[in-house]
């Protein structure tokens, strides 16, 4: 058996909470930013059902509160939690950190789900205070969330930092100037932490893995059913990204350190 894969096995069957549904995460402590939206609820919900302990966090306390019951209910006896935590804080998001490791001895993810959109009609019309408000969503939140975690996921011995992003990083449309190159920033930043893994696992391989998940843009059912007749041609749905998140998980961290992992076609 490789090192990898008994890293995950001995993350199997560590005990830190009392799911103890017997799924793939079984025993896993994984925080979620951005839990309180649609795709923060499936993660949640998604992550309980594999058996981890999920910690989720989030500016909007009922949105929040609402995915964690929710989570609960679906799945008796899975540890969710709720905190809520101003990511644009670093030390907000480094006390998270600690105080999560500290309750539950470990933490094996990350996910970050933080969101938010702003474009123009043209090139010419770009305000650059939509710039100023992604670049404190989107990337100030992805700095903050990986500096404070990292080192516990190194601890993990198979942790993962995923952070969600969108095809329009690798191809930018005039109107998404600034959207565009908030996601690449966030992109490059998480490939950056990639090789501290990497560089930190030597000649064995990393320990931890950090990955980009690609999607064109994200569906849930509320969306459906305000446009029963827009089909979302190449959207991915929330439930299927929660999927994927839990995904990465099953496979070597050296397989997903350092990747895109698409789940829309790559332009």
């Amino acid at each position: 058996m490789s090192n990898a894969h008994q890293e995950a096995k001995d993350m199997s069957t560590a005990q830190p909470g009392t799911s103890g549904n017997g799924g793939p995460l079984e025993g896993a402590v994984v925080a979620v930013a951005g839990a309180g939206g649609p795709a923060g609820h499936a993660a949640l919900l998604r992550l309980a059902e594999a058996g981890a302990v999920v910690v989720g966090a989030d500016a909007d306390v009922e949105r929040l509160a609402q995915g964690v019951d929710a989570a609960r209910f679906a799945h008796g006896g899975a540890t969710v939690t709720g905190d809520t935590v101003d990511l644009l804080d670093p030390a907000a998001a480094r006390a998270w950190a600690d105080r999560t490791e500290k309750e539950f001895g470990r933490i094996d993810g990350l996910v970050h789900l933080v969101g938010g959109w702003r474009g123009s009609a043209t090139f010419a019309e770009t305000d650059l205070a939509d710039w100023d408000h992604l670049d404190r969503l989107l990337v100030r939140t992805v700095q903050h969330t990986s500096l404070a975690f990292e080192g516990a996921l190194k601890r993990s011995g198979n942790g993962r930092f995923l952070l969600i992003s969108a095809a329009g990083a690798s191809k930018p449309t005039a109107g998404n100037a600034a959207y565009s190159a908030a996601k690449a920033a966030a992109e490059a930043w998480t490939l950056a932490l990639a090789d501290a893994f990497r560089k930190a696992g030597g000649e064995s391989g990393p320990a931890a893995a950090a990955a980009i998940l690609v999607v064109k843009a994200l569906v849930h059912d509320a969306m459906r059913a305000e446009r029963p007749q827009a089909k979302f041609a190449g959207f991915t749905d929330v439930k299927d990204l929660a999927g994927s998140i839990v995904d990465t998980w099953t496979r070597p961290a050296e397989e997903v350190n350092g990747k895109r992992l698409w789940l829309t076609p790559q332009p």
